[in-house]
């Protein structure tokens, strides 16, 4: 078949009903059509293609191996055209198929996942990747046009992308479920005198907000651990030591763990998160879904204690 057109499209669709049915007969019950319209139809397709789909036995049809190659090729065709179908329902209401998004560990062990879930809730047609790393990484990522959206730690800066402000929480403090100081309603900076504590490991610890207190407040602690902020609930529910961090990445961490208890925090830690994207993805619709979904959710990650 040389050319492929709308009458060897539907030639291909017979022999598939005529393939799966085993008859002409059933497969003409089947389309809707006379039994000698199936008989025709497979004709001119063995024709066309030079090729013998039915061996004829009496009334039975047997199916060559070039007749099953053919059938597996045309599942794999269908599967295409429902792929396309959804491509083009997406690209119909937000402007593009396929969503590259960057994001930092902090978000990326649930909330950006639960996130994606409901993009794909609202609409199938999205194709979409989705890479974790550094808030610099994120930026360059985005720049480079290697991701379409980024998700960042507050502030960044970038001259070549907007940034914009997205979610804001503050700080929960972390304690192993049996700690002495669970007792306490609130935690405050100073309770964490001769404590030991587990933080992220960042390139330059000076930057921890944690940190930074207990040094501006005189704090004397114990000893610290330094881990990759996946492992920090684990490390206290584990009773290695106290963290002040995030309630998204908490939550995400800890699920309906009971190892850990979470108390406010004070004085605040804020922390912010911004969307990271290029000019020309300003007006999109998917934006403006990510925007209101994170929104959304992190009203009920923030309430949660």
């Amino acid at each position: 078949m040389t050319d492929v057109t709308i009458h060897s499209l539907k030639a291909l669709a017979i022999f598939k009903t005529l393939f799966e049915a085993g008859t002409a007969s059933q497969a003409a019950r089947t389309l809707g059509i006379t039994q000698s319209g199936v008989s025709r139809s497979l004709a001119q397709l063995e024709q066309n293609l030079g090729i013998l789909l039915f061996l004829r036995e009496k009334n039975r049809l047997i199916a060559t191996p070039e007749a099953r190659e053919l059938y597996e090729e045309i599942l794999r065709l269908m599967v295409n055209v429902e792929e396309m179908r959804h491509s083009i329902l997406a690209l119909k209401e937000f402007g593009t198929s396929r969503l590259r998004i960057a994001a930092i560990p902090g978000l990326s062990f649930g909330f950006i996942p639960h996130l994606i879930a409901a993009l794909l809730e609202h609409n199938r047609g999205f194709s979409i990747s989705f890479d974790m790393m550094s808030s610099h990484d994120v930026v360059r990522s985005v720049e480079s046009g290697y991701a379409d959206i980024g998700v960042v730690t507050s502030p960044v800066t970038s001259r070549q992308l907007i940034v914009e402000d997205w979610l804001s929480t503050q700080a929960m403090c972390l304690l192993p479920a049996k700690h002495a100081l669970c007792t306490k309603k609130e935690i405050d900076i100073q309770d964490l005198s001769d404590q030991y504590l587990v933080i992220s490991n960042q390139p330059n610890v000076g930057t921890d907000p944690l940190l930074n207190l207990i040094s501006q407040h005189s704090i004397s602690i114990a000893g610290k651990t330094e881990a990759n902020i996946g492992t920090i609930a684990a490390l206290v529910a584990n009773s290695v030591g106290i963290s002040v961090m995030n309630p998204i990445t908490a939550k995400d961490q800890l699920g309906n763990s009971e190892a850990v208890t979470l108390r406010p925090f004070s004085p605040a830690v804020n922390f912010g998160f911004g969307l990271v994207y290029r000019e020309n993805w300003k007006k999109s619709n998917v934006v403006k879904l990510i925007r209101q979904k994170g929104r959304e959710m992190a009203t009920d990650y923030t309430s949660w204690r």
